[in-house]
């Protein structure tokens, strides 16, 4: 067992690997730049660092930073939560070779997964259905033109290092196709140091469907259901849900065999999430996050498992403590991601927080690291807590979250709660009839209406 675990992180993501310390009997240590010396990570965990100052990229994505931090402290293992190194390979592998633990997969899985053609080659080969696309990168204009064409019109062409949206156009017909080819080439360069960029199929009226799955590393893992998260904006999703409101218990097991037999094959150890596009009861992935996901706690509601818990366990070289077989769906739960944004540009709103209270009662879970006086500094993402419902079905956990939001206060900056109070009200949300594209549909409509 681990004496001291180091959270690379901060905000929510750290408190929450934090408690699961704390309930092992595990001793935590959190680092943070100068930006967040009162942040409530720092005050919650059982022994802090300053490794930097605020920007990221001289503090929380520094490794030696990090490293130096567990050489000082005396922490044997890193847990990265997720964003900044969370998907590093190369900072894995600086940390096996310090003879530490990262509590997650092994680098050459983060290698294969970071990679997104490298990635479908390899799902592919393991039998998980893909996107019908090119093999490989696109080389020029040309090529991308013809494999338009063989394609069939709308393509969406890909960084093949991207991210978050980045790197990402759409053509809709074979005009369309030199601009979109360029400019996702020079964001993909700009963003990534990277301008490869590969060709899919663009599916017209998709959900995001994601896989969650645990494997031991030994060559055993199961899955956890699905979630839907096709409420986006920009291709960052906002409200996110399990079970998927549009799949079927048949579906969900034949796919979540598939995704749990594909890790077991490669020894993957930890958590990951198989992305799909899904469409007309067809699965398409597009991606593996090796790493815990933003929407975990959902997954965690309905199973009733701590996957921070079990990511520890694992990095021990303890076997799951769940077989497929202990793993049976109870309800259904709902997250809202909050974040300092103001509407309805949804720019950025740090500032100083001068009230704040956590909606509770019943199937209630409020992760945030807000509190009364807490200032949010500028330089980090605008993600401030997350709301997450649980019920016996979807309607109740619908009406939970809509108690819920009615009892969160957050006073002195604006936020995305206002989005959620109207999606609310719309009836496609009741019914579960959205994909991919409706949230800015909605949004555009909207905003036009105002």
């Amino acid at each position: 067992m681990f004496d001291k675990i180091l959270i690379a992180n901060r905000g929510e993501i750290a408190l929450r690997v934090i408690r699961a310390c704390r309930e092992m009997g595990i001793a935590s240590v959190a680092v943070h730049s100068t930006a967040d010396a009162d942040a409530m990570h720092v005050r919650m965990a059982d022994e802090t660092i300053c490794i930097g100052p605020a920007p990221s990229v001289d503090s929380y994505l520094l490794p030696p930073a990090i490293i130096s931090a567990c050489e000082v402290t005396g922490a044997q293992a890193i847990h990265p939560g997720y964003g900044f190194l969370s998907e590093n390979a190369r900072f894995v592998q600086m940390v096996e070779d310090h003879g530490l633990t990262f509590i997650g997969p092994r680098a050459e899985h983060i290698r294969i997964m970071g990679d997104k053609i490298t990635a479908k080659d390899t799902m592919k080969a393991l039998g998980v259905p893909c996107v019908p696309g090119s093999d490989g990168g696109v080389p020029d204009l040309e090529t991308a033109k013809r494999l338009g064409e063989e394609i069939g019109y709308p393509v969406i062409i890909k960084a093949t290092a991207g991210g978050g949206g980045r790197g990402m156009k759409v053509a809709q017909t074979a005009a369309d196709m030199e601009r979109a080819f360029h400019t996702a080439r020079a964001e993909g360069k700009s963003a990534f140091g990277n301008d490869e960029v590969y060709i899919e199929k663009y599916l017209q009226k998709p959900r995001h469907i994601e896989i969650q799955v645990f494997g031991d590393g030994k060559g055993n893992a199961v899955h956890l259901a699905e979630r839907d998260c096709s409420l986006q904006r920009r291709h960052q999703k906002v409200f996110e849900e399990a079970p998927g409101p549009c799949i079927t218990p048949e579906e969900r097991a034949r796919i979540g065999k598939t995704c749990a037999d594909a890790v077991a094959r490669i020894k993957y150890a930890g958590a990951g999430t198989v992305e799909f596009l899904y469409e007309d009861g067809e699965f398409y992935f597009i991606e593996m996050n090796t790493r815990l996901q933003v929407e975990h706690p959902v997954t965690e509601a309905i199973f009733g498992v701590d996957l921070v818990r079990e990511q520890i366990r694992v990095a021990e070289g303890y076997p799951l403590s769940f077989t497929q077989e202990d793993l049976t769906i109870n309800g259904h739960a709902i997250e809202v991601r909050i974040n300092a944004e103001r509407l309805p540009s949804f720019t950025p709103c740090p500032g100083k927080i001068t009230q704040y209270h956590a909606p509770g009662g019943l199937g209630v879970r409020m992760d945030s690291a807000l509190y009364d006086g807490y200032v949010i500094p500028p330089y980090y993402d605008s993600l401030i807590g997350k709301l997450i419902v649980h019920g016996r079905d979807r309607p109740e956990a619908l009406a939970r979250l809509n108690r819920a939001l009615g009892e969160l206060i957050v006073d002195g900056v604006d936020t995305t709660v206002p989005l959620f109070h109207a999606l609310l009200q719309e009836p496609d949300i009741h019914s579960g009839d959205y994909n991919i594209h409706w949230l800015e549909k909605w949004l555009a409509s909207t905003l036009a209406d105002a």
